[in-house]
């Protein structure tokens, strides 16, 4: 696939990663962040800038390791402890970084910062690369597409959940409750994307 050929399909990965096979609203999948950090905005806007950097950078390193050393001495079964791997690396230097640049933002993050070294989508990306068989590229635009996605997901839930502070919710419903409806009606709006894209 050469030329505009690969452009496009690149192109198509991209917006399907984004937003018709989103991972939070289509795939169910890293809601433990997704509900943790949706609170607010700030650290909603901190982990999608976190999340996605991580996802890109994670998943070049893996496409490399993976095409590079693990297909030639056949060590396809070990890809998810060294994707894991690659991920704690990254996911490490973010947090010391980041501990040293934006203190506030570290504390605000929390636990959560930790948790994107074993979250699901972290993992999922390069284990869909390499199940696709997906080239440099195609591997770059759905790491991308897919931070992009669940930038679009916890920054949508943050600006409703802020505002819910101010709503008069039925006791039974507050927290985490609430959430999980809206969670559920945001996908059910993210529906309409399918079908726009086939891959």
């Amino acid at each position: 696939m050469e030329g505009s050929g690969l452009w496009e399909h690149v192109l198509t990965i991209f917006i399907a990663s984004a937003l018709i096979n989103n991972f939070v609203f289509a795939r169910y999948l890293g809601l433990c962040i997704f509900f943790g950090v949706t609170k607010r905005m700030e650290t909603a806007v901190g982990m999608s800038i976190t999340f996605t950097a991580v996802m890109v950078i994670s998943s070049v390193l893996s496409w490399v390791v993976y095409k590079y050393i693990m297909v030639p001495y056949h060590l396809e079964y070990l890809k998810i402890v060294i994707f894991i791997g690659i991920v704690a690396a990254f996911v490490q230097a973010a947090d010391t970084i980041m501990k040293k640049k934006t203190p506030a933002l570290y504390y605000k993050l929390g636990i959560y910062l930790a948790l994107i070294v074993t979250n699901c989508i972290i993992i999922a990306v390069p284990l869909i690369n390499a199940g696709e068989e997906y080239g440099l590229f195609e591997s770059i635009a759905l790491a991308f597409g897919s931070g992009v996605g669940f930038s679009l997901a916890l920054i949508i839930m943050a600006s409703i959940r802020e505002k819910l502070d101010l709503a008069d919710v039925p006791k039974s419903f507050q927290g985490l409750p609430i959430a999980f409806v809206l969670t559920g009606l945001i996908a059910l709006a993210f529906l309409g994307f399918s079908g726009m894209i086939t891959l």
